[in-house]
């Protein structure tokens, strides 16, 4: 009977080596778990940023309208007929 309680205790200090130490142990899975869950993240941050991409093309394919905005904004570009007004910034702002 000594010899079987031996031999069981045996076994699972080798099944138990092999889960902690072995090949595909554990803590090579949570690694790679984590590993797996921030390039999930990231994956996620680049299609969102697609997505805003996408649909900023497609205004400007589509549309006028954010080419006038660009236009104005980066550009600093007015249409004809406006009158454009330049405030100095007061000296307050300044400091």
């Amino acid at each position: 009977m000594k010899w079987l309680l031996a031999l069981l205790i045996l076994l699972l200090a080798g099944l138990q080596y092999r889960l902690w130490f072995g090949d595909g142990n554990l803590p090579s899975v949570w690694a790679l778990q984590d590993s797996i869950e921030q390039q999930q993240d990231s994956n996620q941050a680049l299609i969102e940023r697609n997505e805003a991409l996408r649909a900023e093309v497609d205004d400007l394919r589509e549309g006028t309208s954010a080419m006038e905005e660009r236009a104005r904004s980066e550009l600093g570009m007015i249409k004809r007929g406006e009158t454009f007004f330049l405030l100095p910034e007061s000296e307050t702002s300044q400091q």
